[in-house]
């Protein structure tokens, strides 16, 4: 195996496992265990 094939085929098994592991975490992701990380402002009521 050339230098170039071991570059090329450790990029894909990186490539790999980033893309599996996103996608068990979506898999196994469960909203109702988890807080909510976003934050939406009360809405302020403004008199005339």
């Amino acid at each position: 195996m050339t230098p170039t094939q071991r570059t090329l085929l450790v990029i894909a098994i990186f490539v790999a496992l980033t893309v599996g592991s996103f996608i068990w975490f979506i898999a196994t992701w469960d909203p109702a265990r988890e807080q909510p990380v976003s934050f939406l402002p009360a809405q302020i009521e403004r008199t005339a």
